[in-house]
């Protein structure tokens, strides 16, 4: 049987149009010939996820993304397929994570051990987004970078006001006093390699001197132990006590109480005193003026004349 030219057309177009449908499911992850189980998800921002994406469980490619179709409240719904007859809870949750720092998006299916329903195809499962590293660095670098333009901010109010407060005098005052102080820093220095001269050069005076001193240390630590051997406490009550008697005394005698305080105090007798010491002065005087008074002698035994009064005892008398 011979074909005629324009079926073997219609044929050939036909099988190009069927090629062409394969293809482009291919290409838009869509099985034709394979009974893979559908699944749905809904995201409000699926952040760059592409059709062909991978669909991972704990890190296994399983399936992949059919289609992403934006709906009209915002929210996108997510068209996935598993070719792996792997069966999980119904309860899992389809997390949209990032695969590196620059690999772009994926999904990955949080697995519940619960005791919950399987997850049959037609399934829209409950999705989570975790957060990446770029995000995360936004939401730790945001916070941050408010308090830097603050801090700027602050800065540059600083720096107008010490501008302001600091005029051309004041900033000229500022560099001499750094000048000043770099010359005291300067003239510090120099003194301190003259003090360290000084004492390198008389290293073994100081030496001598610091002996001498640890000697008079030692020497005044066994005097301090002599001192405490003699009992000064002990010495000091008795001193004490004397004194306190020798305080009792004099007390006595200004009270004229004994032989000294009644000799001081009794004016009677100072003046019985006085006047014995004064006749006993006159009585000495009479005797060495008139001895023949007081001693009668005679060498041959006669008997001794009676002294007679001379005329000045006689007036002196009268008078």
């Amino acid at each position: 049987m011979k074909i005629s030219r324009e079926v073997k057309t219609a044929l050939l177009v036909i099988t190009s149009l069927i090629l062409l449908y394969v293809g482009i499911s291919y290409l838009m992850s869509k099985s034709i010939f394979s009974n893979n189980r559908v699944f749905y998800t809904e995201y409000n921002d699926v952040g760059g996820l592409v059709p062909s994406t991978k669909v991972l469980i704990n890190g296994n490619t399983v399936g992949k993304i059919q289609n992403i179709q934006l709906q009209p409240s915002g929210k996108s719904i997510v068209t996935f397929s598993l070719d792996h007859d792997f069966q999980f809870s119904k309860n899992s949750l389809v997390q949209l994570q990032e695969n590196g720092f620059i690999g772009g998006k994926s999904l990955a299916i949080i697995l519940k051990n619960d005791n919950s329903a399987k997850a049959v195809s037609g399934d829209t499962l409950q999705s989570v987004t975790q957060v990446g590293m770029i995000d995360g660095f936004k939401n730790q670098f945001t916070p941050l970078q408010v308090k830097m333009e603050s801090m700027i901010v602050s800065a540059d109010s600083l720096l107008t006001a010490v501008n302001t407060i600091l005029d051309v005098e004041a900033r000229n005052n500022i560099k001499n006093s750094i000048s000043e102080l770099n010359s005291t820093i300067t003239s510090f220095k120099r003194a301190s390699n003259t003090l360290n001269s000084i004492l390198d050069s008389n290293k073994e005076k100081l030496d001598n001197t610091l002996t001498n001193v640890d000697n008079m240390t030692a020497n005044f630590s066994k005097l301090s132990d002599s001192l405490a051997n003699l009992e000064l406490n002990k010495t000091m009550k008795d001193l004490q006590s004397t004194i306190k008697g020798f305080d009792n005394i004099v007390a006595g005698i200004e009270n004229g109480e004994g032989s000294v305080g009644k000799l001081l105090k009794d004016e009677e007798l100072y003046n019985n005193l006085t006047n014995a010491s004064l006749q006993m002065a006159q009585l000495l005087e009479d005797m060495k003026l008139n001895p023949k008074r007081y001693v009668h002698f005679s060498l041959f035994g006669k008997k001794a004349k009676q002294y007679e009064k001379k005329e000045e005892e006689k007036d002196t008398k009268k008078n």
